[in-house]
Formats: structure tokens, sequence, C-alpha cells
């Protein structure tokens, strides 16, 4: 077994909710080792059912960081709350200090360091862009030496549900021209929206932003049906296979 995939003790150190059914959860490696990662890739917690039969889930992290990690630094993640379900039980019982146990990092939905292209495209649902916060840094940085442009389309049902929606929106505000951040909303929209805000679904804003294979790789990740309808619709605007990278959040009990 590879070191990245041993198991390790993660410490809880501070949750807040991001939205009325999805947690922020903070934790520190409690074994005094450092969890270099990538930005865009998932750790795995392990644990139980009430039966005894092993189970785990996979949750991308969230935490911002332009260095790998070292001991004692935050590692978080973003967790959906689904009634009834055994990790939900486990997160919400978790109390600050409590431990759980965890493995990786994995997956390659990343940053790639020879990539070419002139703009991302990120598009994303729900806790599916919690990858493309941990990414901002890296963004930035590309920002700053190739001047690539970005479009974050973010699809939530009500505004209380825009996960990071602030430091979307600050990121934005701070790298006019070179970022841009479009929430798309399917039942309500806030009020005093901003000129980028949307009213609908992610993919029926997509080709808003002209998809083009010389100039555009893209990211999608959550919802596999938004997944797969973003992933035709790219491939319909002639972007080949290996410039749309897929990850999809398939929520389990």
């Amino acid at each position: 077994m590879s070191i990245a995939s041993k198991h390790f003790p993660l410490k809880l150190t501070d949750r807040r909710m991001l939205a009325p059914s999805v947690a922020h959860l903070s934790f520190v490696r409690d074994d005094g080792l450092p969890l270099d990662f990538i930005p865009g890739q998932f750790v795995q917690v392990h644990f139980h059912y009430a039966d005894g039969t092993a189970t785990k889930r996979s949750y991308s992290l969230a935490t911002i960081h332009d260095h790998a990690m070292g001991p004692g630094e935050a590692v978080e993640i973003a967790v959906s709350y689904v009634a009834g379900g055994a990790a939900t039980a486990l997160f919400e019982s978790l109390p600050e200090g409590g431990q759980i146990n965890a493995s990786g990092p994995y997956g390659r939905f990343c940053l790639m360091p020879a990539d070419a292209n002139h703009r991302y495209l990120l598009i994303g649902t729900g806790t599916g862009v919690t990858p493309y916060r941990a990414m901002l840094p890296l963004i930035e940085q590309q920002i700053r030496e190739r001047g690539i442009k970005v479009v974050l389309l973010f699809g939530a049902r009500t505004p209380e549900e825009l996960l990071y929606g602030d430091e979307f929106r600050a990121f934005a505000d701070a790298h006019p021209g070179n970022f841009r951040f479009v929430p798309c909303f399917s039942r309500e929209l806030p009020d005093n929206p901003h000129a980028d805000v949307r009213l609908g679904y992610v993919q029926q804003f997509l080709d808003e932003f002209l998809p083009r294979a010389d100039t555009d790789i893209a990211y999608l990740c959550g919802n596999p049906n938004m997944v797969d309808a973003c992933f035709e619709m790219l491939k319909g605007h002639g972007l080949p296979i290996p410039q749309i990278r897929r990850e999809k959040y398939v929520s389990s009990k």
C-alpha cells in the first residue's frame, strides 16, 4: 500500500453550516503528519454501519492552500446531510475533538501544470463546487502568470444554498476581467441580484459562454444529470474529451 493510501486519523476542530443541509467541517490530521494534496483531490472517510459492515464516503478537499499542507493545518470538507444517512449520523454526532478515520488523497480532478488553454469553464452544483474553492490559489497564480480567464457556473436551488458564494464573489471582484462567477438558481433569485446571476439550471446558460475547443478546458462536478448534459453540450461545441474533466457526486446514505 502506498503512503498516500494509508489510513490516518482526523480530529474535528470546527463545524459551521454553509446551508440548511450542508456543513463545512474543519479537521487536523491527528498523527502529526502532513497531508500533501493537489487542489481538486478528495479523501475517503471510513466507518461502519450499525451492523458492523465497513463502508466509506468520498469528500473533495475544500481547503484553500497555496502550498503543501503541513502538520496542524486544516483539512476542510463540505458534507451534505441526508435524512437517515449513516455518514450524516457519523458527522452530526461527532464532537469537537472527536476523530474519524480517513485515507487519501485521491483523484485527478485537478488543474494540470501542462495546460496551455486560455480559459477554464468550471461548472458545478451543490457540494460539487468544493474542489473549485480549493483551486482558487492556483487559479490566482495562473491569472498572474498566464493571464487565463475563468468562468465559474454554479448551480443551486436557492440563495441560501449557494455554498462559498461570498468567497467566489469576492474572488471575482478582486480579479475583474479574469474570473467570472455566475450563480444559477433553479428556484428563486436573491434580492438585488448581481448582473451575473441567472434563474435556471447551469446547463441552460453554458451556451452563453461560447465554449471553444481551441481555447477552453472544462471541469464538471456535481449532479450526474448536470454532468452528463453539460458533457454532451461541450462535445457539441467541439471540445475533445480530454478537455472535459468530470467528477460525479452521488448522494449515499
